[in-house]
C-alpha cells in the first residue's frame, strides 16, 4: 500500500495506508504516517502532511529525524517559517548521524531569509562553511541569496557564477542565472565561461538551451570572425540533434580552413547520408581527409560512413572508412569499434589473412575493451580453420574462459575447446596479460544492530524508496555489504527489478566472474526467478526452457510487471497490444484488454506462446527466433540472406544492429549462469517465494 502511494498517490492508496497506520501501534505506524505525511508532501497539501507527520513524531522516535525534517520542508513551503525554524534549530546538533544533517543548514537558512532573520541566515551557513554541507548546490545558492540580501552584491554575484559554472546543469543553477540577469551581472561572465556553460548543456543533452547559447555567443561582434563562426556550426550541431538542420542553413555558414570548417563538412556528410546522397557523402569525407585530416571531426565522418556502408552490406567500402579511422586516430572512442568492425567484415569478406592480422592488432592494441573477446575468439577460429594450429587456438580459447566466463564467447571457446579434446594449448605469455577484473570484498551478511539499516527497511516499508541508497552509505562500515543491503530490501518488498538494478549497479564486473567467486546470496538477486512456478508451467506448455524464458524475461523488463516501453510494449515478456489481442483470441478470448498484458500470469502465458510462434518460423533455431524477437522477423530473414555462414557464432556476430547483437548475447549468457546457479546451489526442483528459491 505504502509502495503504491509512493507512485500514485490514489484516494484508496491513501485510505490504506491510514488504515494500517490507525491499527499497528509502534515504529509500524511512525513508518506509515510518515509515508502519508510524504505523499501529502509531494501533493502540497501541507495541513495534511503535518498532521501525519506529527502523528509519525508521536507514534516512534527511529524515524524522528525523517518527521522532523520533512515537517519543516511542509512549514516552510506553506509559508509557516517560525514553526520550520523551530524545527531547524538544533537540527544538526540532535541528529548528528541524519541524512538530513547536510540539507539542514541550506534549508534553515532560506527559512531565516524568509523571516527576515539576515543574521541568523548568515550564521547559520557560516557555521556549517567546513561541514560536508558546503559542498552542496542547494548550500551554495542559500549562501548567495543570503549575501544579496545582506548587500553583498559583488560577493553575491561570485558565489552565483561559481555555482553556474560549476554545476550548470543543476536546477540551482538555473536560479543562479536568474539571479545574474536580474543583477545585470550576467555579462559579467566571459566569453569562456559563457562556452563552458553551452558545452555543457550539449554534452547533457540539453540542446535547445545549448543552441540559444551558442547563438547569442554567435552574435557577438567583440569576438574574432573564427570564434563568431564556431559558435554558429555549434548551434547548428543543436539543430541537427534537435532534427531542424537543413542543408540550406549549413551551407549558408562560411567554408573555412579550420575546425569549424571542418565541424560544417562534417554536418553536412551526415545530411548526405540522411538522404542517401551517397555521391555527396563520399565527396565530403575525400575532401575532409585532405583538408582536416587530424580533426575529430573527420574522425565522427569515418564512423558514421562505415556504419553506413555496413548496414547497406558494402562491406569493402565500409572496412575502407573503419580502417582509416583506427590507423589515423588510435586514441579516438570509436576507435577500438572501428578496428573490430574492420576486422569482422574482413573475415566476412573471406579475407582470412587481413582478418587474422587485423584480430592479432585488436588483442594487441585494444585489450582493455570490449571488442577483445569476440577477437581472441575468431583468432582462434582461423588458427583453426587457416592456420592448422589447433594448439594455438586452444591458447584462444582457454583466455576467453578464463578471463570473460559468462560471456557469449566463453560459451563458444568451451565447445571448441571439446572438439579439440586434450590438445594442449601453447605458452602465449601476451595472453597471459589478460586478467578479469578483481571481484571487491562482498559480505554475506550484515549488522543487524545498524541504525541505519533498521532505517532503510523502515524506508522501504514506507515506500520511500529514493531515500534507502542514502540511508545505508551513512552507515560508516556498509562499504562491504550495502549492495546487498539494499538489495534485499527491495526483494524483499517484491521489487525485483530494483532490486537487481542496484546490484547491477554495484557489481558491472559480475559477466567476468566465477560463480564461487561471488556469494550465492548475490547471485540470487542478480539472476532472479519470480513467477517461477507459472514460467515452468508455460514453458512445459509451449515446449520452451524455462530459463530461457527467465533470461529474456530478465533482458525485456527486468522482472518489472509494470513497465511500459517507448515502443509501447507490456509487461514482463514485453508484448505489443496487438500482439497480445491477437494471442488471446488464438486461446478463444474475444474480449482482450491491454492492461491485461501488466497481469504477470497473463503476460507471461501469451509471452512464451509468442516465443513459441517466432522459434516455429525460425526452425527452432534459438538465435533466430531471440533476433526476431528484438528486431522483428523481416530483418532476421534479410540478415539469413545475407550469409552463409560457417554456424550460428558467425550468424550472432554479423547482426548488424549492435542493441539485437547484445540482446541475443546476453540471453545466452543468462541461461548459462542461470543453470550454473542452481547448479552450484544444488536446490530441490521446487522453487517459492519472491526470488523463487
Amino acid at each position: 500500500m505504502a509502495q503504491q502511494l509512493a507512485t500514485m498517490r490514489t484516494p484508496a492508496a491513501y485510505a490504506g495506508v491510514s488504515a494500517f497506520a490507525r491499527q499497528h501501534p509502534g515504529e509500524g505506524a511512525a513508518a506509515a504516517y510518515l509515508a502519508l505525511g510524504h505523499a501529502y508532501l509531494v501533493d502540497k497539501r501541507y495541513a495534511d502532511a503535518l498532521t501525519s507527520l506529527r502523528q509519525a513524531r508521536q507514534a516512534g522516535d527511529v524515524m524522528a529525524d525523517y518527521a522532523d525534517f520533512l515537517a519543516a520542508l511542509a512549514n516552510h513551503e506553506a509559508g509557516q517559517g517560525a514553526a520550520a525554524e523551530a524545527l531547524l534549530k538544533g537540527f544538526t546538533q540532535l541528529y548528528p548521524d541524519s541524512i538530513f544533517a547536510d540539507e539542514a543548514p541550506e534549508l534553515e537558512a532560506n527559512v531565516l531569509l524568509e523571516l527576515h532573520d539576515l543574521a541568523g541566515a548568515d550564521r547559520v551557513l557560516k557555521a556549517a562553511a567546513n561541514d560536508p554541507a558546503a559542498g552542496r548546490v542547494g548550500y551554495q545558492l542559500a549562501s548567495g541569496q543570503v549575501a544579496l540580501a545582506l548587500g553583498q552584491t559583488q560577493g553575491a554575484v561570485r558565489i552565483f557564477k561559481a555555482l553556474l559554472l560549476a554545476s550548470p546543469v543543476t536546477t540551482e543553477a538555473a536560479i543562479a542565472r536568474a539571479k545574474l540577469t536580474a543583477l545585470g551581472a550576467e555579462t559579467s561572465l566571459t566569453t569562456a565561461e559563457l562556452r563552458s556553460l553551452a558545452d555543457a548543456y550539449f554534452k547533457a543533452g540539453h540542446y535547445q538551451e545549448a543552441g540559444e547559447q551558442y547563438r547569442a555567443l554567435a552574435l557577438k561582434f567583440s569576438l574574432d570572425t573564427e570564434a563568431r563562426n564556431g559558435f554558429a556550426v555549434a548551434a547548428a550541431a543543436c539543430d541537427w540533434k534537435l532534427k531542424h538542420l537543413t542543408a540550406a542553413q549549413i551551407e549558408a555558414l562560411p567554408d573555412t580552413p579550420d575546425d569549424n570548417g571542418a565541424r560544417r563538412l562534417y554536418l553536412l556528410m551526415e545530411l548526405a547520408r540522411n538522404r542517401n546522397d551517397l555521391d555527396e557523402q563520399q565527396r565530403i569525407v575525400t575532401r575532409m581527409e585532405t583538408d582536416f585530416p587530424k580533426s575529430q571531426w573527420l574522425a565522427e565522418a569515418l564512423f558514421s560512413s562505415g556504419n553506413m556502408y555496413m548496414l547497406r552490406k558494402d562491406y569493402p567500402r565500409a572496412v575502407d572508412y573503419y580502417s582509416y579511422l583506427a590507423a589515423h586516430f588510435p586514441e579516438h572512442k570509436n576507435a577500438s569499434a572501428a578496428h573490430w568492425r574492420a576486422s569482422w567484415l574482413s573475415y566476412r569478406q573471406g579475407l582470412y589473412s587481413d582478418a587474422a592480422r587485423l584480430f592479432d592488432e585488436q588483442i594487441r592494441l585494444f585489450p582493455g575493451t570490449s571488442e577483445t573477446v569476440a577477437a581472441l575468439y575468431w583468432r582462434g577460429r582461423l588458427y583453426e580453420s587457416q592456420d592448422h594450429k589447433p594448439a594455438q587456438a586452444a591458447a584462444n580459447y582457454r583466455t576467453i574462459v578464463r578471463v570473460y566466463q559468462h560471456f557469449f564467447y566463453a560459451q563458444m571457446a568451451k565447445q571448441r575447446l571439446a572438439g579439440l579434446g586434450s590438445m594442449e594449448p601453447v605458452a602465449t605469455p601476451e595472453l597471459d596479460r589478460l586478467q578479469a577484473p578483481e571481484v571487491p570484498v562482498l559480505a554475506e551478511s550484515f549488522p543487524e544492530d545498524s541504525p541505519h539499516l533498521a532505517k532503510a527497511r523502515l524506508l522501504a516499508n514506507a515506500g520511500l524508496n529514493d531515500y534507502i541508497p542514502r540511508e545505508i552509505a551513512a552507515d560508516p562500515d556498509s562499504s562491504s555489504w550495502s549492495a546487498l543491503a539494499e538489495a534485499q530490501i527491495y526483494a524483499s518488498y517484491g521489487e525485483v527489478y530494483r532490486a537487481m538494478r542496484s546490484l547491477k549497479k554495484a557489481l558491472p564486473a559480475t559477466v567476468t566472474a566465477s560463480i564461487k567467486s561471488i556469494p550465492l546470496a548475490y547471485w540470487r538477486i542478480l539472476f532472479p526467478e519470480p513467477y517461477w512456478s507459472t514460467i515452468k508451467a508455460e514453458s512445459a506448455k509451449n515446449n520452451l526452457d524455462p530459463y530461457l524464458v527467465a533470461s529474456l524475461i530478465r533482458q525485456e523488463s527486468e522482472f518489472n510487471p509494470s513497465v511500459i516501453s517507448y515502443a509501447n510494449a507490456y509487461g514482463l515478456m514485453q508484448l505489443l497490444p496487438s500482439s497480445g489481442k491477437a494471442l488471446a483470441r488464438e486461446e478463444g478470448s474475444n474480449h482482450f484488454e491491454t492492461f491485461q498484458l501488466l497481469d504477470p500470469e497473463t503476460n507471461i502465458r501469451l509471452g512464451t506462446r509468442y516465443l513459441r510462434h517466432t522459434l516455429d518460423k525460425f526452425g527452432g533455431v534459438t538465435e533466430y527466433a531471440l533476433a526476431a524477437y528484438n528486431a522483428g522477423d523481416s530483418r532476421v530473414i534479410d540478415w539469413q540472406a545475407s550469409g552463409p555462414y560457417s554456424g550460428m557464432d558467425e550468424f550472432v556476430e554479423s547482426i548488424p544492429f549492435a542493441q539485437t547483437r547484445d540482446y541475443v548475447q546476453a540471453i545466452l549468457r543468462n541461461v548459462e549462469i542461470y543453470k550454473a546457479i542452481d547448479a552450484s546451489a544444488a536446490v530441490p526442483e521446487s522453487k517459492a517465494g519472491a526470488t523463487g528459491k
